[in-house]
This record gives C-alpha cells, sequence and structure tokens, in this order.
C-alpha cells in the first residue's frame, strides 16, 4: 500500500497536471469574485468563505478523474486487480495521494487567498480547520465516482454530475462552520458534522469504489 501511494506520489508532482491546474483554477476562481461582485469589502467578506470552499471543491474535482483513468489505459489497474493487494486498500491509496496533491494544498493555499476576499481575521482557523477536515471526504467520494467512470470515454462529464450531489453536505457543513465563525457564532458544531461526513467516506468509500472497479474491470 505505500509503495503504491508513494508511487502515485511521485507520479503527480512529476507530470504536474492535476497539481497545478487545480491551484490554478482555485486562484482564478476566487480572483474573478471581485470582478463579477464589486469591490464592497463587507460583501466580500461575508461571501468569502462559501467563495473558498466551493473553489476549493471545483478545483479538487478536476482532477479526479486521474485516480483510475491512467493506470486503466495503460494496464496497471489490471494488474493490480488481480495482485494480493485488497482492492479496498488500493482505492484507499490512491485516494489518500490524490488528497495529499491535491486537497492539501487546496487547504494551504486557501490561507492567502482568503485574504484577498477580506476574510475576518478570527475565520482563517476555522478555514483551515474545515479544509483540512472536509477534503479527504472529496477525495474519497471523488475516487468512488472516478471507479465507477473508469473506462468509459470521455467520462469527465458523468463523473462530475455523478460527483457534485455528493459533494453538498460536505460543502454546506464546511462553508457553514466558516460562516459562522464570521458572524461570531460556535463553529464548532458544524465542524463536527463535518468530521463525521468525511470519517464515514474515509470508512465506507473504499469499499464502494472495490466493488464499483470489479464491475467495471470484469
Amino acid at each position: 500500500m505505500l509503495a503504491l501511494f508513494t508511487r502515485d506520489l511521485k507520479l503527480a508532482f512529476r507530470s504536474g497536471g492535476g497539481f497545478g491546474l487545480a491551484l490554478a483554477f482555485f486562484l482564478i476562481v476566487v480572483m474573478f469574485v471581485p470582478f463579477g461582485v464589486g469591490s464592497d469589502l463587507t460583501l466580500l467578506a461575508r461571501i468569502a468563505p462559501g467563495i473558498l470552499w466551493i473553489g476549493a471543491l471545483l478545483a479538487c474535482l478536476l482532477s479526479l478523474d486521474r485516480i483510475f483513468q491512467l493506470d486503466h489505459e495503460d494496464g496497471t489497474l489490471d494488474v493490480l486487480a488481480t495482485s494480493p493487494l485488497p482492492l479496498s486498500g488500493i482505492t484507499a491509496a490512491k485516494a489518500t495521494a490524490h488528497w495529499v496533491t491535491t486537497g492539501l494544498p487546496l487547504t494551504l493555499a486557501a490561507i492567502p487567498l482568503g485574504y484577498l476576499l477580506n476574510l475576518p481575521e478570527p475565520a482563517y482557523i476555522w478555514l483551515f480547520a474545515s479544509l483540512a477536515i472536509g477534503t479527504p471526504a472529496l477525495s474519497f467520494i471523488g475516487a468512488f465516482g472516478a471507479a465507477v467512470t473508469v473506462g468509459i470515454k470521455r467520462g469527465g462529464l458523468l463523473l462530475s454530475l455523478l460527483v457534485l450531489p455528493l459533494y453538498i453536505p460536505t460543502l454546506i457543513f464546511g462553508a457553514v462552520s466558516v460562516t459562522k465563525s464570521v458572524d461570531g457564532l460556535n463553529p464548532l458544531p458544524s465542524l463536527i458534522l463535518l468530521a463525521g461526513l468525511t470519517l464515514f467516506s474515509v470508512v465506507l468509500m473504499p469499499f464502494a469504489s472495490a466493488l464499483a472497479l470489479k464491475a467495471n474491470l470484469n
């Protein structure tokens, strides 16, 4: 498992496609918001949590098809499926590698980007905490969607349509936890619910992804 995880990390950083593209897209989304809604700092501070979370979610979505598709095209996925490694463990390792190369950089990048949207200072720690806790769920749910659509030509649109509804609870609790900190309310309950969703995704989705891969590879 560790070797597979390390391999995916090396491939992601060597190619740079999904890693750099996600960060660039996140930056573009955040920078374009003031052009669309105006330069009212109060308004920007109010919508900043939602914009940052939506930007991170969409940026994460861009690289989901790379989780299994490249390995499926060169036959590596068939070899892994017939190896002694459990298929659920393979999907978990790949989802974790996706989070390290996509979700974690987005979490770190959200702090300086929050400054561009005039996010109040007390909200920064909650923004970081919510993204650090919530983005693993995006990667593991995304891995399930990638497993369902693997082998389908031009399955990117289908993957987006499948995954986006499943992302809604994570988006809601993540954005609400930051919004409550902006409003001076207690964000901890929303953060706990977000952690519960992530734990549920991390535990369940590798097995669901493994079943989807078995169906597609047979």
